[in-house]
């Protein structure tokens, strides 16, 4: 397994700080007026409204110091010593240069970036054009923290030949096993040789390397500026972040669930732009024509001029294909399957993205019917209100499974990474009645009591949120409060995430407003979550009231392994009043416990995910070929143990609610989908020992209440 995760590290080494970015590696756009803005109107904001009261002072300095570096040379491939020795005369004055809106240390620094990418590329060329000497006995550490930076361009190059060495390593075992497989289907298949699999192996890293670097070219200086202006906010926190205007746009598509377009999903592959995905019941998909693979060479508006997109950034590419509702767009394609090209036109419509929303499912057991909600996201659209929402959605898929006659409610949050708090509040409000939910604080401010005021409790049956550890956020203000009113019993991960901070998106704009030229926005921290019990969800996250292991047991996976995440602290708890709604409570949780820690399945994943935690502390890679195919082969032994890990079968039949069944009649689509996520709720062993609890618990009728 860890072998499978190389070619994907130096990916994320080389892209870290450049997610979400696009444009041209070139300095001939630079903006040296808006650059200064930027720093003097964020650098306001922040000492003005972030939570976090920070003083930029040398601490600071050396934040943004090795922050930007890091973030520009993740994998030690570009700077050498002497670079960082240069750089270290501003490592104390960022601070100072900050406060004047100078931005020479960022000149610097990208500059000499600059003139390293070009280095880079004759480095790898050179590298990967003869065979690597593959018995010589050395080793990689791939935690690049404690790498020392090159002494040297000659230390240098050789750092680039190991990590290229690894990468050719790992190719040339997945060939000779792709070889051997294919050899033992068809004893006529002849061998490849390993001189030959080895050339192929180089020439697929080649490749590998150029098209990253092909989407590096693409970036430009507002980009690599983005990158710079990250490391200056995140030295206020992690969750404070600068949002270029393409990213603040597709933050809300992803909070809302909604687009305006034709409802398909692009890539870039080289210099062209590739369908990987139509999005069910788009207009694209009603349509027909356009499919997966397809490749757009043209985009042509009503009325208008084709447009040739061949070479053009996705971002750019993407804002000639999206438009608002009812306009035409027509794509020329080459088309997947002959070859051939094709004008296909779309009308553009609002796209839905399905796996954004609540759905839910009906089970039978031990002759009772339970409903299964899944809440991916408490999403909401912040412009259109009247839009569909992650609490309007929720009621009326209770009211649904009312209507099924089910005895008790499962609602999954694992992996629910939080969103909108109004909706957790109201959703909150749909299983407790009118009272305090959360408290919010401001900095030097005492906490404000966020309350559910509807006085209706929509579901007063039995119920229980399953979580784990990427559950956050909104996620665990639900839960905190489910189980700070004993509503609800929470079991899954040991902890949830423990994100406790609310962030806010503000216009930069707003603060500089003659500005005539957009300058983005800033995420930023100006609230802290706090439990109606009084403690913070902050880092500690909420803790389950049945622990069950998971795959992340063991993991550095949570706010509390963040560098500078808030700490945990604690406010007057809240006037509320918990409620008694099970005559069973504590003996039901007593009982899910001894019937996990007795579990041969549960246990088994206990020992997994330490070995996963074994497996992620363990950096280090042999460069001998024999060494290293005899370590993959010795982890691929012990791990056998692990192959039936996730194996499971319930025998429990999950269906659709009765008002989803006709719609499957219009949308084959969407019946797919739900056949294959009911098919995996059957085997998840969680979902199984979520609904054991789930038929074990018992409504006290009497409801009695409990002052606290």
């Amino acid at each position: 397994m860890k072998t499978k995760l190389i070619l994907l590290f130096f990916s994320l080494s080389l892209l870290l700080s450049h997610a979400n970015l696009k444009g041209e590696n070139s300095t001939n756009n630079q903006d040296p007026e808006k650059d200064k803005v930027l720093i003097s109107v964020l650098n306001y904001m922040l000492t003005k409204g972030h939570y976090v009261q920070k003083e930029l002072n040398d601490e600071f300095s050396k934040h943004v110091f090795t922050n930007f570096i890091d973030g520009l040379d993740p994998s030690k491939r570009y700077f050498t010593k002497d670079d960082i020795k240069e750089f270290s005369k501003y490592k104390y004055q960022i601070d100072n240069q900050l406060k004047e809106s100078d931005i020479a240390f960022y000149n610097l620094v990208y500059g000499r970036f600059l003139s390293k990418i070009k280095n880079a590329k004759q480095y790898y060329g050179s590298l990967l054009k003869k065979p690597f000497n593959y018995k010589k006995d050395e080793f990689i550490d791939l935690d690049y923290k404690k790498t020392e930076y090159a002494k040297s361009e000659k230390e240098l190059i050789n750092y680039w030949r190991k990590q290229l060495k690894l990468q050719t390593i790992d190719r040339i075992q997945e060939l000779e096993a792709l070889d051997k497989e294919k050899f033992e289907k068809d004893p006529s298949h002849k061998k490849m040789s390993f001189s030959s699999i080895e050339k192929k192996a180089r020439e697929k890293v080649m490749t590998s390397m150029e098209n990253l670097y092909i989407r590096i070219d693409e970036l430009e200086h507002k980009d690599w500026f983005s990158t710079f202006l990250n490391s200056v906010v995140s030295a206020f926190g992690p969750h404070t972040t600068y949002m270029p205007p393409n990213i603040k746009e597709t933050f809300d598509q992803d909070m809302s669930g909604k687009l305006e377009g034709i409802g398909a999903r692009l890539q870039k592959k080289g210099i062209y732009t590739h369908v990987v995905e139509l999005v069910s019941g788009g207009p694209a998909w009603k349509q027909g024509k356009l499919e997966e693979g397809d490749i757009i060479l043209k985009v042509t508006q009503e009325n208008g001029d084709p447009v040739d997109i061949v070479g053009m950034r996705l971002d750019d590419a993407i804002k000639f294909i999206k438009g608002p509702k009812d306009t035409k767009v027509t794509l020329s394609v080459k088309k997947k399957i002959d070859g051939t090209t094709k004008d296909i036109t779309i009308t553009r419509d609002i796209v839905q993205l399905d796996e954004t929303f609540v759905k839910s499912s009906v089970v039978l057991k031990d002759g009772k019917k339970f409903g299964i909600i899944d809440l991916p996201k408490f999403y909401i659209n912040f412009d259109d209100r009247n839009f569909r929402d992650s609490a309007k959605d929720m009621e009326k898929e209770i009211e649904r499974l009312k209507d099924e006659n089910v005895e008790g409610l499962l609602i999954d949050l694992r992996n629910n990474g939080g969103g909108s708090l109004d909706t957790a509040i109201k959703i909150a409000g749909l299983f407790v009645d009118k009272g305090p939910v959360v408290q919010v604080k401001y900095r030097n401010e005492e906490p404000v009591v966020r309350e559910d005021i509807d006085i209706n409790t929509q579901w007063s049956g039995s119920l229980v949120v399953l979580v784990n550890e990427l559950s956050a956020s909104a996620s665990e203000i639900f839960a905190a409060a489910m189980q700070d009113y004993n509503r609800a019993i929470i079991l899954g991960g040991n902890q949830t995430y423990g994100k406790g901070t609310v962030q806010n998106i503000i216009p930069i704009n707003k603060f500089y407003p003659n500005y005539d030229k957009e300058l983005g926005f800033l995420k930023m921290t100006i609230q802290k979550f706090y439990r109606i019990n009084g403690g913070s969800t902050q880092v500690e996250g909420v803790y389950s009231d049945i622990a069950m292991p998971t795959r992340f047991s063991y993991m550095n996976y949570g706010e509390r392994d963040l560098d500078g995440a808030l700490k945990w602290d604690k406010v007057n708890q809240a006037k509320y009043i918990p409620v008694n709604s099970y005559i069973n409570f504590s003996d039901v949780i007593t009982s899910s416990i001894e019937r996990i820690n007795n579990d041969p399945k549960f246990q088994l994943i206990d020992e997994y995910a330490k070995w996963l935690k074994n497996e992620q502390d363990d950096s280090t890679y042999s460069l001998n070929y024999k060494k290293y195919k005899k370590e993959l082969k010795e982890r691929e032994t012990f791990s056998k143990k692990f192959n039936s890990v996730f194996k499971y079968k319930s025998n429990l039949a999950f269906d659709s609610p009765k008002y989803e069944l006709p719609l499957f009649k219009d949308n084959k689509d969407l019946e797919e989908k739900r056949m294959v996520w009911h098919k995996n709720l059957s085997k998840d062993i969680y979902i199984s020992e979520a609904l054991n609890v789930l038929s074990q618990l018992k409504i006290d009728d009497k409801q009695e209440i409990v002052k606290n």
